[in-house]
């Protein structure tokens, strides 16, 4: 059993910043990859930005330049900071990881999502 769970969304004026983690717990082994994904109202879900075991990171291009994946493996935790904030970040954010279990099984887990809105 692995859960996921996020914090840091909220409320935020155009220009301006805000940071999202998410924090597994669990009967956790390793874990892989580390993403995020928004889903805007009416559309589908997409990937943000992903952060592989190696920290190799991988972003869309519509927030290159403006949102950072880190992560912190002590802590089974990811981040998402994200700065120049524009209304159509506006979406509900989801982490999600792949996860190797203690009981020997693996697979990917997502966290419930967190709402970010940004203001005009």
């Amino acid at each position: 059993q692995v859960q996921l769970v996020e914090s840091g969304g909220g409320l935020v004026q155009a220009g301006g910043s805000l940071r999202l983690s998410c924090a597994a717990s669990g009967s956790i082994f390793s874990i892989g990859t580390m993403a995020w994904y928004r889903q805007p109202p009416g559309k589908q879900r997409d990937l943000v930005a992903s952060i592989s075991s190696g920290a190799r990171t991988n972003y869309a291009d519509s927030v290159k330049g403006r949102f950072t994946i880190s992560r912190d493996n002590a802590k089974n935790t990811v981040y998402l900071e994200m700065n120049s904030l524009k209304p159509e970040d506006t979406a509900v954010y989801y982490c999600q990881m792949t996860v190797a279990t203690r009981l020997g099984g693996a697979g990917n887990y997502w966290g419930q999502g967190t709402q970010v809105t940004v203001s005009s």
